[in-house]
Formats: structure tokens, C-alpha cells, sequence
């Protein structure tokens, strides 16, 4: 074979060098296309790839009781979360990893039916029935974000986790916090509890600077009434990862977080549960389940202990309550979910009398001297046949197997005497005027029945005072006299709740203002410093002359101390005590031919009442008592009373509210 010639070797090294210059321009081109007209593109891919922003949860602000004492507050809680840019590409990789991880954390690889036979995820799972494989699909709409698997996990499974993220890429351990009650169903009425936000208000909360997908919100008691309080704000980090997702450093100037701010309640801790364990201890003896005690300083408003039973534990609602959970609540006929000291409606029956009794004082209809004759039973004639007493209608005293006799209003509240009451409200043919339905119902508004008071809860509910349209309305009869009558003594269809009643009680002991009740001191920020105040907020001052009421004062103390006083059990040594009893008549289950449920003497069902303030001369405490078919307000709500206030006396005063 020939040499090649010295020309050949030129041409072919013209053309290697043509393609050498060619191969580098291309190069050239490329490279100025990507860095130059592309560079931005992929610079951000890759920042994509490499960053992450992160919120970071605001702390929600502390609840404290008025000394300081803590009622709820966060603990750090860990969450599994993945990432589905940095699971494995892999499709039967992926699916490996993820079955791995829910055996791991126990929860289902795919969604079940609720009536599956396979067995469902622990029942501390808000949603057990989701499996992880459904979690990724909505999780892979935002690819690059931490979508949360499993909440609660143990310490042992995190270790786990963190031991394989090499292995495990695209599955986070992260730490938040969630809330804890420390006194669990002893203030759970109170406080409430957060959870998720609900899919109904999800756009509302969101138009707020809400998450709906990670923040969690107050959806029950104060939690939920100071909700914009309590929830801080979140913070934001941009982190740069590695690439199996976890986090190397923080990249640039992070976001901080704003703690929300704290709660001080008016609420003293060692009164609310001395309160609940007396309530417990009488409605055992009683063999009765639900029951209501509310304590407040009548001088402020301020609530010292409110007690709801039956109760619940708020902690179960801490990231999420279990379907069965929930049920067994709801349920319970009882309703422990619902808080009967502002929710309950019932016949508030004689403690209505210390309303009527000032109404009728302060309109002339009675005054300190008139008295009423009680011989156990009023007739009252038939408005159509007013001569003949075979049609009267009989209106019996509480006493009506005896008299009371001759009654003045003092009296007449010490004893509680159901005709005295009939003829103040209602009149007596046409020898006595009464007050009227009208007159009757303006002071009970006055009171603050018929009305929300504006406590710091939500669920408050109105209570009722009937009126003529009223009845009207929804029974299509007219009002009678009849109707007076048993309004004028708290019967009837007057509904109130025990807080209303409480409240009323507390404008006679202090000598006629009305407050809205308070349960939030102030409003203090994470650094002690406080942020809003809340002082006493009245309502209004009752028309109500000085003298009127203090006659109201004076039947309220001779129902305690009194002749044939209904409360005469009430012992507190060196404090005088005055109050007011109630029995109040309720319909309860009917039987197979549709009457309601008697007795063996005839008589219905009865709740017990009774409020009270002390000391008389200058009170500093006022409550209310209410059990649920107690019967009698003298024999079950009286001793509940008793020993409250010999404990309050004895041991539970403090400087506070």
C-alpha cells in the first residue's frame, strides 16, 4: 500500500480541523444557549431541585388560669410527611417504599370501605379508612411540598426514619406543635379545642391567611372566641436540600415567626374543681348524670368557675377525634358535648319570683306592706262563667297539702309562695291588679332574659320570654290568665338558662347592675406584656329604685335564714348567706298513651335551682345551682350550694378577679 501524498494528508487535515471548529462552535452555540438564552430556566430547575420553602408553624398562644396557672398548652408532636419529587422515580420503587412506610406507621397502603373486613387503622387515626397510596395522589398536585401522612408518631418510629432517610428519600420527619389540655374535661367546657379546618369554611379561612391544608383552627370555647388571639403568625424558610429531600442549611434571611398571644382567665383552677367534685359527688348520691354549677364575683362579672356535667375530654379532639369516638359523644343522651350553663334551656320556676318581685315593687303593684292571703290552693273563675265555681280552674301552692297564710313579699320569697307570686303577676278577678304578661316580660328582659349575655363562648343560647304574638304564633291560642300565672312563677313557657339566672341574681346582690359575664382577664403577648385588658362591662343599670331592690335582697336572705325558709340548710359560719330556691316542672318521657310521665302522687318531673350570694352586706361570690331532674331545689341543689360556699370561705378565697 502506497504512502499517502503530502496533498491526501492536507485535505484530511483540513477536514479534521474543520470539524474540530465546527464541533467547538457547536459547543459554543450550546453553551451560550444554555447559559445564556436558557440560563434562567435552568438555573430555576435546579433551585427547585436544590431549594425548598418551608413554613414554619406560629406557636399558638398559652391559656392560663387568673393566678398563672397553665391550662393549655403546646407540645411538639412528630409527623411523617413525603415529598413526591423526591420519592424514587421508579414506579414499582415508589410503591415499594411507600408499603414499607405504612407497615412502618401503621396505616393502610390503599383506601377501605368503611365495612371492610380487613383490619382498620389504630382508632386514634382521625381518618383511618385513607391509605398512603391515596394521600400521594393529592400530595403530587404540589410536588416540591411536605404533605403530612401521619401525625402523633412515636419517638421510636422517628428514630427509625431518621436512621433510613438514605434509603428512604422523599420521607420527612418533622416536629410541630400541638395543643394539650392539662386539666382535660375539668375545663373543657371553657377552653373547647382546635382541629382542622372545616372543608365548609375552607375559603373563608383561607381569605384569612389560613392554610386549610395544614393550619388548624379553634372550633369550640375560647379557643374558638379568641381565635385571632391565640393563632400568631407562620414563618417561612427557604432550605436547601439534598438529594433524598432532607434539609443541609437555611438560604437567606428566613421569615420569623410571631408566637400567638396568651390568655389569663378570670377562672380560679382550685375552685373549679372543688365545684366539680362536689356536683360529681351529689349527682352520684341523687343517681342523676347531668348538672350545672356557675360561680361568679357579682360586684365584676367575672366568671370564678363554670361547671357543665356531663363533660368530655377535650384533648381527644387534638389532631382529630376518631369516627366511633365522635359517635359515642353525640350519642350520649346525656350531650356532654353541650355546655347546659349557656346552652341549657329550662323553666328557671321560683328563682323567677326575685324578677317578678321587683317588677311588681317598682310599678306599685305590691309594695313593702301589701300582703296575700295563701290557703294552698287559687281558684280562679272561668273568664266565660266567672259566677260559677264548679268551672274555676285550681292553681295550687307548692305547700297546698298546708297554707302559708298571710304573705307579704319578704315572706312571700322566703317561703316561696306560689299564690302570692299568681296574684302579683296575674291579678285576682277584680280586687287585685297583677303586673301582667307585658310588664312581666319587660323585666325579665331587664334581667337579661330572652337575650344572649355576651359571654366569652360561643353557643349561648337566648332562653325564651313569651309574649301574646308568641303564643299566637306557634300554638295558634290566645294568652289567659292562666298563662300569667304560671309565668309569674317561672313556669310555663319562660325558659332561662342557668347562666341568666345566675346573672339575674347577681343585679339583686349588688344592687342592680347588670354585667355581661367574663371569663378572659386579659390578653397578654409571649413576653409577658399585656396586649388588651378586659374591665367589667355592664349591660345596664336596672330602673330599679334602691329601696325595691333592697326588699328583693331582704326576701332572698329570709329564704335563707327566714321563717319557713325553703333553704334553711344552708350553714356557712360567720357569713350570712341569701338566695333563692327553684323547683321547676318539665315534661319528660311520655308514656304508651302519650301522657307524660308521672309520679305515683300525680306530680311531673322536677328540675332543682337554687342561686345565692354572700356575704349579704357586701357580696364577693354569687352562684347558681341546677341539676337535671333533681327534684326539690331545697333538698338537691341547696347542699351543692352549702358546700361550695363553706369551701369558698374556708379555703378558696384568693385575690384575683
Amino acid at each position: 500500500m502506497s504512502e499517502p501524498q503530502p496533498q491526501d494528508m492536507r485535505i484530511r487535515l483540513g477536514a479534521l480541523r474543520a470539524l474540530a471548529a465546527l464541533v467547538f462552535v457547536t459547543l459554543v452555540v450550546q453553551l451560550w444557549r444554555l447559559q445564556v438564552l436558557q440560563g434562567e430556566t435552568y438555573q430555576a430547575a435546579a433551585d427547585v431541585n436544590r431549594l425548598r420553602l418551608e413554613a414554619e408553624p406560629a406557636p399558638r398562644g398559652v391559656i392560663y388560669d387568673h393566678r398563672g396557672r397553665l391550662l393549655a398548652r403546646n407540645m411538639p408532636e412528630v409527623t411523617v410527611s413525603i415529598v413526591p419529587a423526591y420519592l424514587p422515580e421508579d414506579e414499582q420503587e415508589r410503591k415499594a417504599l411507600l408499603i414499607k412506610l405504612a407497615n412502618l406507621i401503621e396505616m393502610p397502603v390503599v383506601s377501605r370501605p368503611p365495612n371492610s373486613p380487613i383490619r382498620p387503622a389504630p382508632e386514634s387515626d382521625a381518618n383511618p379508612q385513607v391509605g398512603i397510596l391515596d394521600l400521594l395522589k393529592e400530595a403530587e398536585k404540589a410536588p416540591y411540598r411536605p404533605a403530612p401522612v401521619k401525625s402523633g408518631t412515636s419517638r421510636e418510629v422517628a428514630l427509625i426514619l431518621e436512621e433510613e432517610h438514605l434509603d428512604w428519600p422523599g420521607v420527612l420527619v418533622q416536629v410541630k406543635p400541638v395543643r394539650e389540655y392539662l386539666q382535660g374535661p375539668l375545663t373543657a367546657h371553657i377552653l373547647g379545642y382546635v382541629g382542622p379546618i372545616p372543608e365548609a369554611f375552607a375559603e373563608e379561612y383561607q381569605a384569612q391567611g389560613y392554610d386549610p391544608n395544614r393550619n388548624q383552627v379553634g372550633l369550640a370555647g375560647l379557643e374558638y372566641t379568641f381565635e385571632q388571639a391565640l393563632r400568631g403568625q407562620d414563618g417561612q424558610k427557604l432550605v436547601e436540600v439534598d438529594v433524598a429531600g432532607r434539609e443541609l442549611r437555611t438560604a437567606g434571611e428566613p421569615l420569623p415567626v410571631v408566637p400567638g398571644n396568651n390568655l389569663r382567665l378570670t377562672l380560679d383552677l382550685d375552685l373549679q374543681q372543688a365545684v366539680t367534685d362536689i356536683l360529681k359527688e351529689q349527682l352520684r348520691v341523687l343517681h342523676k348524670k347531668q348538672g350545672v354549677v356557675i360561680v361568679m364575683n357579682p360586684q365584676t362579672g367575672k366568671i370564678l368557675a363554670l361547671v357543665s356535667l356531663p363533660t368530655y375530654d377535650d384533648n381527644a379532639f387534638t389532631g382529630g377525634i376518631s369516627v366511633k369516638e365522635l359517635r359515642k359523644l353525640q350519642e350520649d343522651p346525656y350531650r356532654p358535648l353541650v355546655n347546659h350553663a349557656i346552652s341549657g334551656q329550662f323553666p328557671p320556676a321560683s328563682t323567677f319570683k326575685i324578677i317578678v318581685a321587683a317588677g311588681g315593687l317598682e310599678e306599685g303593684v305590691i309594695t313593702a306592706s301589701t300582703r296575700y292571703f295563701c290557703g294552698g290552693i287559687l281558684w280562679l273563675p272561668n273568664r266565660f262563667y266567672p259566677e260559677d265555681p264548679s268551672l274555676a280552674q285550681p292553681f295550687y301552692c307548692w305547700i297546698y297539702h298546708g297554707q302559708h297564710g298571710s304573705m307579704n313579699v319578704i315572706s312571700g320569697l322566703g317561703q316561696s309562695c306560689d299564690i302570692f307570686f299568681y296574684q302579683v303577676g296575674g291579678g285576682y278577678r277584680d280586687r287585685i291588679e297583677g303586673l301582667g304578661e307585658e310588664r312581666i316580660g319587660y323585666y325579665a328582659e331587664l334581667f337579661g332574659m330572652g337575650a344572649r349575655s355576651g359571654i366569652d363562648l360561643p353557643g349561648e343560647a337566648p332562653g325564651l320570654v313569651p309574649t301574646v304574638k308568641w303564643k299566637r304564633v306557634n300554638y295558634s291560642e290566645s294568652w289567659v290568665t292562666g298563662d300569667t300565672y304560671n309565668m309569674s312563677i317561672g313556669q310555663g313557657f319562660v325558659l332561662a338558662t342557668p347562666l341568666q339566672v345566675l346573672n339575674s341574681a347577681a343585679a339583686i346582690a349588688n344592687g342592680g347592675t347588670l354585667y355581661r359575664p367574663q371569663l378572659v382577664e386579659e390578653i397578654v403577648d409571649s413576653e409577658g406584656a399585656t396586649v388588651q385588658a378586659f374591665a367589667p362591662d355592664v349591660i345596664r343599670e336596672l330602673p330599679i329604685s334602691k329601696e325595691n331592690i333592697d326588699l328583693v335582697r331582704r326576701g332572698m336572705r329570709a329564704a335563707v335564714a327566714g321563717p319557713g325558709a325553703t333553704a334553711w340548710a344552708i350553714n356557712v359560719p360567720g357569713v350570712a348567706v341569701a338566695g333563692k330556691t327553684g323547683t321547676a316542672e318539665f315534661f319528660q318521657d311520655r308514656n304508651k298513651d302519650g301522657i307524660p310521665d308521672r309520679d305515683r302522687e300525680g306530680n311531673m318531673p322536677t328540675h332543682a335551682w337554687f342561686t345565692a350570694f354572700a356575704p349579704y352586706d357586701n357580696p364577693e361570690i354569687a352562684l347558681v345551682v341546677f341539676i337535671s331532674g333533681g327534684g326539690e331545689g331545697s333538698a338537691a341543689a341547696v347542699p351543692v350550694a352549702n358546700d361550695i360556699l363553706n369551701y369558698y370561705f374556708s379555703q378558696g378565697r384568693s385575690e384575683g378577679p
